[in-house]
């Protein structure tokens, strides 16, 4: 298949593509135009291999130009993927998750339409459109962000779907649970925990500052999330959207913990006002019973060996 990735230099993006590679697809990869990079994070051979074209998710000729090829699928990962940046500029957060899909999805309906092609869009949606519920999500659950990161991602949900009922376009969501692995933007809670305390055990320190260790969340591999990915490209129904979870969810001050044994270190935690998030979900953990069914999709790693490889990546 011909299958174009946006945000294909990003963390899940560079796995996907290497994923997509190694089945033997086309793999187009869509990456920001500015600034100008070189290293995107592959080998040579890997670079060679897939054709970039640039993307910006806010401009409409851009869009236009990077997804009007005749692709058989595009896994749509591009985005404003850190609430904390969606906290402090929420439209702009809007205008790149809602607006940057609901561009991608007009220009692959009009392809539709015109019978030059019949794309299949996979949306990649986040857990977090669901919001505050104690039990494990349900496709069926109804959406409600509490969050501008998760309001943006259920607007890109809206914006596809639309598409869908309006021109036909084949869609399919996939709504991602916490995911980790080397390589991950420091800035998520697995590679923060390990940097820090790597840090505390380097210079003999025990107090490690944290944010709100109360919230459970699950924590898949990287690469089972990618798995899921490439199953739904053939096997996902349109108009759906499937939860990419394992079911099995750990408290942060739990997860603190098992990275701290594997560090060598026993930390004491310090509240920071500056790590704590104003609006937290206190439980998001997933029912991943319609992906399996549908792909037979389930996750290959075990928490122990992503958090292993987390620390192996993490700076000293």
């Amino acid at each position: 298949m011909k299958v174009l990735v946006t945000g294909a230099d990003g963390f899940v993006g560079r796995v996907l593509v290497r994923r997509l590679l190694a089945d033997g697809h086309e793999v187009f990869g869509a990456v920001r135009p500015t600034p100008a990079r070189t290293d995107l994070g592959f080998t040579p051979a890997e670079q060679e291999a897939v054709r970039w074209i640039p993307l910006e998710l806010t401009d409409t000729a851009s869009v236009r130009a990077c997804v009007a090829l005749p692709y058989d699928a595009v896994i749509h990962l591009a985005a404003v993927a850190s609430a904390a940046d969606a906290l402090r500029d929420p439209g702009a957060a809007w205008d790149a998750n809602a607006g940057g899909s609901a561009r991608i999805a007009d220009v692959l309906a009009e392809a539709k339409r015109a019978g030059t092609a019949d794309p299949l869009l996979l949306l990649v949606s986040s857990a977090e459109v669901y919001g505050r519920r104690a039990t494990a999500r349900l496709e069926t659950d109804p959406i409600e962000p509490i969050s501008p990161y998760g309001a943006s991602k259920a607007g890109a949900e809206i914006a596809v779907l639309e598409a869908w009922r309006r021109a036909g376009l084949r869609v399919v969501i996939a709504r991602a649970f916490p995911h980790t692995g080397a390589g991950q933007d420091p800035r998520f809670v697995v590679p923060a925990f390990a940097e820090r305390l790597k840090c505390a055990k380097r210079i003999g320190a025990r107090v490690v500052k944290v944010g709100n260790l109360d919230p459970v969340r699950e924590f898949l591999h990287v690469a089972d999330v990618v798995d899921a990915y490439v199953r739904l490209l053939s096997l996902g129904q349109a108009g759906e959207a499937y939860n990419v979870a394992s079911g099995r969810g750990i408290s942060l001050q739990d997860l603190l913990l098992a990275i701290a044994r594997l560090v060598g270190v026993d930390p004491i935690p310090e509240v920071d006002p500056a790590l704590v998030r104003p609006a937290d979900i206190p439980f998001l953990v997933g029912d991943g019973g319609k992906l399996r069914a549908a792909t037979g999709w389930a996750p290959r790693h075990t928490l122990d060996q992503t958090l292993r490889e987390v620390l192996d990546a993490a700076a000293d």
